[in-house]
């Protein structure tokens, strides 16, 4: 009988396999700049930095020269004026995952290598559209799931990056009004690399069956990173953030949440695991979830979030 072979598209290392594949790095951030870029609940230690995210560094330096030359080359054989593009990496997850404490670490220390890369972080939550629009189309329960995004703008964004156009506007969104601030702006300028940290950035979408060419946000990632963890431990460091906001953030009486700070602990957390499982739980399971197989590492929490498992593609 012919045996059955299992393929395996990706190479799992522990965390301390992992860790070996610095090399000879140098540790660039201090204690200190990990307790300053961590979110609100992240409890990433200097030691983890240094172990996962460190080599995580060198790895990308290595991808980016790789794929720098081959814009060189294909410049050349087009005759293109080779004007320089930036290196996008995608950053995916489930809510409360810890995905703006990656994006973040890892710009600061894509920052300090010797080259000095200018390095910009875009999060698609300014892509979402208004809150009015929202609840014209009756989806401001469904905030987060594919069809919340203005998607044709964002893939508009990434091209605009992609052909080296620069001062490039972005939405910005504010989480205390948990709205896109009208008239306000980022303003992106060829960077060499960009992060770019979001819920659904690697879904591909559905494929015409005309077979026309149609390009998804995806398709413009040079990398892509997908941040995953057991959805028990998930909902779990949710309702920590949400009970840490509640006492923070809420209690400013400008934030759209305000109203939770005011109520009894028992209403708060009630809402907080019907937010929970009515909406998080479903585009988690429905859209994010799905993706995780497209990304070219994958980056595994354990109960403590902390990330004991790193899964990187085959090439």
């Amino acid at each position: 009988m012919a045996r059955k072979v299992e393929l395996q598209p990706y190479h799992h290392f522990s965390r301390a396999e992992w860790g070996r594949l610095r090399a000879d790095e140098p540790m660039t951030l201090a204690a200190d700049d990990i307790r300053r870029l961590r979110a609100l609940t992240d409890p990433i230690s200097f030691e983890e930095a240094e172990e996962i995210y460190l080599p995580l560094s060198r790895l990308i330096s290595l991808y980016v020269e790789a794929t720098q030359q081959l814009h060189n080359v294909s410049t050349r054989f087009l005759g293109a004026d080779g004007r320089r593009v930036p290196f996008i990496i995608g950053i995916a997850g489930s809510v409360a995952v810890g995905k703006s404490t990656t994006s973040r670490i890892l710009r600061a220390l894509l920052q300090r290598w010797p080259s000095s890369p200018k390095v910009d972080l875009v999060t698609t939550d300014g892509f979402l559209f208004p809150n009015a629009v929202l609840e014209e189309r009756g989806l401001m329960d469904r905030k987060g799931f594919p069809e919340s995004y203005d998607r044709a703008r964002f893939v508009g964004f990434l091209a605009d990056m992609k052909s080296g156009k620069p001062n490039v506007a972005v939405p910005v969104y504010s989480h205390l009004v948990y709205d896109v601030v009208p008239g306000e702006q980022l303003i992106v300028d060829r960077p060499d690399i960009l992060i770019v940290e979001g819920l659904n950035i690697l879904q591909p979408g559905e494929l015409p069956k005309s077979g026309k060419p149609i390009l998804f946000a995806s398709d413009f990632l040079d990398f892509s990173i997908y941040i995953d963890a057991e959805m028990d431990d998930l909902r779990v460091w949710f309702m920590e953030r949400f009970r840490r906001l509640r006492e923070t953030a809420f209690a400013d009486p400008k934030s759209f949440f305000h109203r939770f700070s005011e109520m009894s602990l028992e209403e708060a957390e009630k809402f907080g695991l019907w937010a929970w499982e009515a909406i998080n739980v479903p585009n988690l399971v429905e859209n994010v979830l799905p993706t995780r197989g497209r990304a070219d590492l994958i980056l595994t929490k354990g109960p403590a979030h902390t990330i004991d498992r790193v899964d990187l593609r085959k090439v």
